[in-house]
């Protein structure tokens, strides 16, 4: 008997999955997954627990509750400068990544080629090949990682058909500019492509950098399906709550893949959010002011170990060069780190497809003050103990 599919023949489970566990085993402060640990904003959490009592339990449309999808609108129009039709240009999702992968389901065939940035996110690029889908790739630079319009037609194949731009970058922190998504569109329009976004991070940004939503370039928004998620802003990442965004020619298709894939967001939780939207600006201030802290905190202890850190211009990882360790493979290094400091990161290698990665290691800062402060403590004392 057959007891496994072709398509997850040669793929196995995330290291991000993997060091969690790993940390779980010995007890250590994981800085490895995004399980982002901190407060639910009052609002949020009593809106679901409201929902809850009030037996608001049912299915909800595929496309999500309405109040919701109306909140999410109004966003978009304020925050974004997107204007979205809530009935008909919005779907409310079971995660971003949910979102993405309703979206690969929906407008790509098996086949398709699909562009991703590298460091990729490594979800874009399993969930692409789980989906029949061919990863294409374009290899940015450190420490800014710039887009150069040349390299992206470059990495183009004859069966690509779509882009994936991710902003702010897990797992680099890059914010991309509209000069480069202007690139971007340029490149999209001559050559006839979808582009999806991945913006789950686009309230976490640093020095005042502004987060700008491709959909907003001109020549992409109606090429353009935008995915964004509230399980970073509001600390939410077990309620597995997304949305996607786009022209109803390009949202009917993902929301009916949504429907075959999970019915519906839990809707419980759909109503929860929703009150989490009208959170005053002061909250989003805070946020991006306590990242900021957790950020500089953790930079330097990785300086101070010799880590060199690549410092993200938003999200809430950092990527640190630890080549000089000498260690064969970053999952070497990881596990050393995590077994003798008891700090869990995640390799590089889950972010690259070659050497390049073999020097990284990738660190999530998602945690309340004291467990930043103390994991800084803790590399410090890694690095002065010669790693």
């Amino acid at each position: 008997m057959k007891t496994r599919s072709s398509r997850l023949a040669d793929m196995v489970q995330s290291d991000i999955r993997r060091m969690t566990r790993e940390c779980d085993r010995v007890g250590g402060i994981n800085l490895g997954q995004g399980v982002c640990d901190l407060p639910t904003p009052d609002p949020v959490r009593d809106g679901a627990i409201a929902a809850i009592r009030a037996r608001r339990s049912l299915y909800s449309y595929p496309e999500g509750v309405p109040e919701l999808r109306e909140a999410i609108a109004a966003k978009l129009a304020s925050k974004n400068g997107i204007e979205a039709d809530p009935a008909r240009e919005v779907a409310v999702t079971v995660g971003a990544t949910g979102a993405f992968a309703a979206c690969l389901h929906g407008l790509l065939d098996p086949g398709d080629g699909l562009l991703v940035f590298e460091p990729y996110y490594g979800y874009h690029v399993n969930a692409a090949i789980l989906a029949g889908v061919e990863p294409h790739y374009c290899p940015l630079a450190p420490p800014d990682f710039p887009v150069d319009e040349a390299a992206v037609r470059a990495a183009l194949r004859p069966n690509t058909r779509a882009i994936v731009v991710c902003t702010p970058s897990n797992p680099s922190g890059k914010m991309w500019t509209r000069a480069e998504l202007e690139t971007i569109a340029r490149v999209a329009e001559d050559c006839d492509l979808l582009v999806i976004t991945d913006e789950i991070y686009e309230d976490i940004t640093y020095d005042d950098r502004e987060h700008v939503s491709p959909a907003t370039v001109a020549g992409l928004r109606d090429r353009t399906v935008t995915i964004m998620g509230l399980s970073k802003t509001f600390s939410i990442t077990g309620w597995r709550l997304g949305y996607a965004v786009a022209r109803e020619e390009l949202l009917a298709p993902i929301t009916l893949a949504c429907d075959l894939l999970t019915v519906c967001a839990p809707t419980p939780l759909q109503h929860g959010v929703a009150a989490g939207f009208g959170l005053p600006e002061s909250f989003y201030t805070e946020l991006r002011a306590e990242y900021a802290y957790k950020r500089r905190v953790l930079c330097d202890a990785l300086d101070a170990a010799g880590m060199r850190p690549i410092r993200p211009q938003g999200a809430y990882y950092v990527l640190a060069d630890v080549g000089e360790w000498g260690y064969a493979t970053a999952r070497e290094a990881a596990m050393h780190l995590l077994e003798t400091a008891g700090v869990a990161a995640v390799p590089g290698s889950a972010f690259y497809r070659g050497a390049d990665g073999e020097r990284l290691l990738r660190f999530c800062y998602a945690a309340e003050r004291p467990r930043i402060e103390e994991a800084a403590r803790r590399i410090e004392s890694f690095g002065s103990a010669g790693a």
